[in-house]
């Protein structure tokens, strides 16, 4: 067996995510991306492009099916019922706990750094705040009034409270809905092979993602915001490394070594797409087979997570805070500071779900303290960037969060999580067909149509 095939997954995506920058890093210095260019035109939109938005609509055509079966089986599988309430609420107080802890470090470590002062805040840069649907709003659409329109928009909340509540009531029809779980259960079986057949083309499509998005940024823009990005990317790591690791040691007694070694897959997936609802699939994969947590807590604890959970995003907001305040020559003063911290805990579940969610928010946040809402247009350029390492350090919240809670609830296979080789995709297997099982399903189809 060549070398090639000896690598895992894991080792193939983050070698292409490396080439990826190393080719995107070449054709933005060197001038090729330039306007009417080959490379420009026929590579960079070209190839990359078409590529890397092929790969993310595959991995999003499989959210909502996966979600859907997902937690059919969850919830009928759960053996007490009651534990699904336990489930949401350890989720939902895990999610807005980190939230907080992830905002109020994001603004001590950018206070102390003082990022902004002094700056010239001069820019043809423009931002114009969204408008973001009320609480009561958000709270009403959980409930779909079209569970199918749901699925179609991929609106995650409704699809979940429909989900459970037709897994609920198939307990309820008892017997007679057995076929209905059984056929679930092989939905969502088949649905989870998806996955594998997707995640063995990823490290070509994250090598074209991540080309196209060095090509198109560079490192201009780093460096005209060095100190917004550097403290940026100094707090998200350190809620990464720090904060979420302490979190998942002390609540559920895991290693955190094991874990930061199983989710790098997870983390390059969501950095490539910069989007948690698009990495959903490879979040679900990896929680299940490689951490060992029962599909009945992360069938749940994942799609909410990506909805609801926030943690870079709010780093994103208290560092930005701080940022355009002292560029703009405003004192927030503690008050504000602690506004902040509040405004984005509750925004984060106001705007789940919803589309451009970080700006919408951080929009938001400088409304209620009284910032102008145009210093957002001194961050925009490296917003896209920013956000492709938020998304990944989003994802790492989802995964702690199913653990502690499926530890918790003891349904977690320890040995599951401390096998390092545990559920390691072989991209070769992913893609094999028992030549039996065509023969086999060759005669059952020829047997249906003679009948």
């Amino acid at each position: 067996m060549s070398e090639a095939k000896k690598m895992s997954l894991t080792v193939k995506v983050l070698l292409g995510m490396a080439l990826g920058i190393i080719v995107g890093l070449v054709i933005n210095l060197t001038g090729m991306n330039a306007p009417g260019t080959f490379i420009n035109e026929y590579i960079v939109n070209g190839l990359f492009h078409v590529v890397g938005k092929m790969f993310v609509n595959a991995l999003k055509m499989l959210v909502v099916p996966l979600v859907f079966f997902s937690l059919i089986c969850g919830v009928t599988g759960i053996g007490d019922i009651r534990m699904l309430g336990r489930v949401g609420g350890k989720s939902f107080a895990l999610y807005m706990m980190t939230t907080a802890i992830a905002i109020a470090t994001a603004i001590l470590i950018a206070v102390s750094f003082g990022i902004g002062e002094g700056m010239d805040i001069a820019t043809n840069a423009a931002f114009t705040g969204k408008e973001s649907p009320p609480l009561s709003q958000v709270l009403i659409d959980i409930i779909p009034k079209n569970p199918i329109n749901s699925m179609a928009n991929g609106d995650m909340l409704p699809i979940i409270f429909f989900s459970i509540l037709l897994g609920i009531s198939m307990l309820m029809v008892g017997k007679k809905a057995k076929s209905f779980v059984e056929g679930a259960e092989i939905a969502n079986e088949i649905m989870m092979k998806m996955v594998n057949i997707i995640m063995s083309v990823a490290p070509y499509a994250v090598f074209a993602l991540i080309a196209k998005a060095i090509s198109i940024l560079g490192i201009d823009l780093l460096q005209s915001l060095a100190g917004y990005v550097g403290v940026l990317v100094g707090a998200l790591m350190f809620h990464l490394f720090i904060t979420l690791m302490i979190v998942l040691k002390v609540f559920s007694g895991l290693s955190p070594a094991m874990f930061l070694k199983k989710i790098r897959n997870v983390q390059v997936f969501a950095f490539s797409t910069a989007s948690s609802n698009a990495t959903i699939p490879v979040t679900m994969r990896t929680v299940t087979e490689r951490f060992g947590v029962n599909n009945s807590v992360a069938s749940f604890t994942v799609p909410f997570g990506a909805t609801i959970n926030m943690d870079g995003t709010a780093i994103m907001q208290g560092v930005a805070t701080v940022f355009i305040a002292n560029a703009y020559g405003v004192e927030l003063g503690v008050s504000g500071y602690l506004t902040v911290i509040l405004m984005s805990v509750l925004a984060s579940i106001g705007t789940a779900g919803v589309p451009g969610v970080g700006l919408i928010m951080l929009s938001m946040v400088f409304t209620q303290v009284g910032l102008p809402v145009e210093g957002i247009g001194l961050i925009l350029g490296v917003d896209r960037l920013m956000d492709m390492i938020r998304t990944a350090v989003n994802v790492s919240g989802d995964a702690t969060v199913s653990s502690i809670v499926a530890k918790s609830e003891g349904k977690m296979d320890i040995s599951v999580y401390n096998d390092p080789d545990a559920g390691i995709l072989d991209t070769d297997e992913a893609l094999d067909i028992d030549e039996a099982v065509e023969a086999e399903m060759k005669a059952a189809v020829e047997g249906t149509h003679n009948k």
